[in-house]
C-alpha cells in the first residue's frame, strides 16, 4: 500500500516536472498548441498526411508556430514568407540539421544530407566543386544523361508496348548517371548487384515516408527495443556502407593521384593531403556516407518525379500530346533533345515545373535546425531548436497558384504563352540547404522525359478515370501508387 503511494507520487512529480519543463521551454518560443507530457502533440497530426495537419495548426496559430514531437519542441515555418524569411534571409542561422533519429543512430551526422557544422560544410563545398569538376552544369555533364537517355529508350523499346511498371526502369537511368560521376562506370541494366541496389534504394524511400518512421523519429527510445520496419532500414543502410566501402578499398588499389577517375579518387586525393591534419573531415567515413548520400538524392528522388511524371502525363494525355507537338516542332523526330532546346519550349518547361509543384516531392523537406540562439520575429528560438519549412505550404499557395490542387501548367504560363517563372517554386528547398543536385535533377528531368515522348506514345492499360495520382505515402517523400503503363514505339 505504501509502495504503491510512493509509486503514484513518484509518478505525479514526473509528470509535473515535465510539464513544468515544456511551458518554462515554451515562453519565448512561437504559440502552438498545448503538448501532453512526454508525447507532446503527436496525437494531433496526421501521421499520413502531415501537411495538412500542418496547414489546419497555422489557420489557428499562424505562419509560425510550434509543435512539440515528443518532448522536444519544432519551429514549423509555415508560408512563402515565413519560409523565404528563415531559410534565405536568415540562412546561415537556419542552416543547421534537425534531428532524424532513424538516421542518427547510423549515419552518425557523417555525409551531407544529415550532417551539420563544420562537417557538412566541408563535405557540401567538396561535393560542389567534384561535381562541376565531372561536367555539373556543362556540355559534359549533358552528354552522359543524353547518353543514358538513349540507353533507357532502348531498354523500354523492349516492353513491345506490353503493360509494364516502370519502377525499375527509370529508376536505373539517373542512378546510371550517378554512377559514371562517383564510380566512373555505368551499368548495364539487368545487372542484378546493380538492380540489388535500386530495389534498396525504392525501399528506403517506403518505409521513410511511412508513418511508422515518424514514430520512432518522435520517440527515438524505440529503435532499440521495438520491431519494425525501421529494422529493416537500418539493415539497408549497412548494406549500403558495405557496398560503398568495397568500392573504396577497389578504387585505392588501382588509384592514380595524377589522373582521378571520379569522385571517389578525388575524395581519396583529398584524404591524402589532409592525413597529418588531425581536424581534418576527409575520413574514409564521411567519404563513404557522402557517396551514399550522392546516390540517394541524385537517384531517388528523380526517379521519383519521372515516375509521377509518366503517371500524370498518362492521367491529361491533351497535356502530353501539346508537348509532344512541342517537341516536333523544336527538335523533330531525327536528334536527340539538348538542354539549349528548353528555352524554346515554354509549353514543355512549365509541364516539368508543374509536375515538381503539383507532386510535392519533399513535403516538409529534411528538418533544419538553429545554428545559434536567434530572434526570429518577436520569438526567440534556442541554438539546436528543430525548425520545419512547409514547401507544400509555398508550391500550394493559392495567391500565387490558382487552383493548386489541380495539375494545370497554365500556373507556369503568361498570358502570351511563354514561360513565366515563380519565386514561389521550392521543389528543392532552398537556401543554404537547397539540394545539391538541384542542376543534374533539372537537366536529367527535361532530357529524360522529352527524349521518352519524342519516341513513344504512352497508353494506360485501364480507364483514365481508375488512375489515382494521390500519393500513397507522403511523409518524407510523395511516394506515387504503383500503375502499369505501354510505351508504343512512335
Amino acid at each position: 500500500m505504501v509502495l504503491g503511494v510512493f509509486l503514484g507520487l513518484l509518478l505525479t512529480c514526473l509528470l509535473l516536472l515535465s510539464l513544468w519543463k515544456q511551458n518554462s521551454q515554451r515562453r519565448n518560443l512561437p504559440p502552438g498548441p498545448t503538448p501532453l507530457p512526454i508525447i507532446g502533440n503527436i496525437l494531433q497530426l496526421d501521421l499520413k498526411d502531415i501537411s495538412k495537419s500542418l496547414r489546419n495548426f497555422s489557420k489557428v496559430y499562424g505562419p509560425v508556430f510550434t509543435l512539440y514531437l515528443g518532448k522536444k519542441p519544432a519551429v514549423v515555418l509555415h508560408g512563402y514568407k515565413a519560409v523565404k524569411e528563415a531559410l534565405i534571409d536568415h540562412g546561415e542561422e537556419f542552416a543547421g540539421r534537425g534531428t532524424f533519429p532513424v538516421a542518427d543512430k547510423f549515419i552518425r551526422r557523417c555525409g551531407v544530407v544529415f550532417s551539420s557544422g563544420r562537417t557538412w560544410k566541408e563535405m557540401r563545398r567538396f561535393s560542389l566543386m567534384t561535381l562541376r569538376n565531372f561536367g555539373m552544369g556543362k556540355r559534359s555533364i549533358e552528354d552522359r544523361v543524353q547518353e543514358e537517355a538513349r540507353c533507357l529508350v532502348d531498354e523500354l523499346r523492349k516492353t513491345k508496348g506490353v503493360p509494364c511498371d516502370p519502377t525499375f526502369i527509370l529508376g536505373c537511368a539517373p542512378c546510371n548517371v550517378i554512377c559514371s560521376i562517383v564510380f566512373q562506370n555505368r551499368f548495364d541494366y539487368k545487372d542484378q548487384e546493380f538492380l540489388t541496389f535500386i530495389d534498396i534504394l525504392n525501399e528506403n524511400v517506403e518505409i521513410l515516408s511511412s508513418p511508422w518512421i515518424q514514430v520512432c523519429n518522435n520517440f527515438p527510445a524505440i529503435i532499440d527495443y521495438l520491431p519494425g520496419r525501421h529494422r529493416k532500414l537500418l539493415k539497408n543502410f549497412d548494406f549500403a556502407k558495405h557496398y560503398f566501402l568495397a568500392k573504396v578499398i577497389q578504387h585505392k588499389e588501382s588509384l592514380d593521384i595524377n589522373n582521378p577517375r571520379d569522385f571517389i579518387d578525388c575524395f581519396l586525393i583529398k584524404m591524402e593531403q589532409e592525413k597529418h591534419n588531425p581536424k581534418t573531415e576527409f575520413t574514409c567515413e564521411n567519404l563513404i556516407f557522402t557517396a551514399s548520400d550522392l546516390f540517394a538524392a541524385g537517384t531517388e528522388t528523380t526517379s521519383t518525379t519521372l515516375r509521377y511524371s509518366l503517371l500524370l502525363l498518362l492521367k491529361y494525355p491533351e497535356v502530353t500530346a501539346k508537348v509532344q507537338a512541342e517537341i516536333d516542332c523544336v527538335i523533330g523526330r531525327h536528334r536527340s533533345p539538348c538542354m539549349q532546346d528548353r528555352h524554346s519550349m515554354p509549353y514543355t518547361d512549365a509541364v516539368l515545373h508543374e509536375i515538381q509543384r503539383y507532386i510535392d516531392l519533399l513535403p516538409t523537406s529534411l528538418p533544419h535546425a538553429v545554428t545559434r540562439d536567434v530572434k526570429f520575429r518577436e520569438y526567440l528560438i534556442p541554438k539546436g531548436t528543430t525548425v520545419i519549412a512547409s514547401l507544400t505550404s509555398v508550391l500550394y499557395d493559392d495567391k500565387e497558384f490558382l487552383n493548386p490542387e489541380r495539375f494545370d501548367p497554365s500556373h507556369f504560363l503568361d498570358e502570351s504563352g511563354k514561360f513565366k517563372k515563380s519565386d514561389y517554386f521550392f521543389p528543392f528547398s532552398t537556401g543554404k540547404r537547397i539540394c545539391v543536385g538541384e542542376g543534374l535533377a533539372r537537366t536529367e528531368l527535361f532530357l529524360f522525359l522529352t527524349t521518352i515522348l519524342q519516341n513513344f506514345n504512352l497508353k494506360s492499360p485501364v480507364d483514365l478515370k481508375d488512375l489515382d495520382t494521390t500519393p500513397v505515402a507522403n511523409g518524407f517523400v510523395s511516394v506515387p501508387p504503383k500503375f502499369q503503363i505501354c510505351f508504343i514505339s512512335i
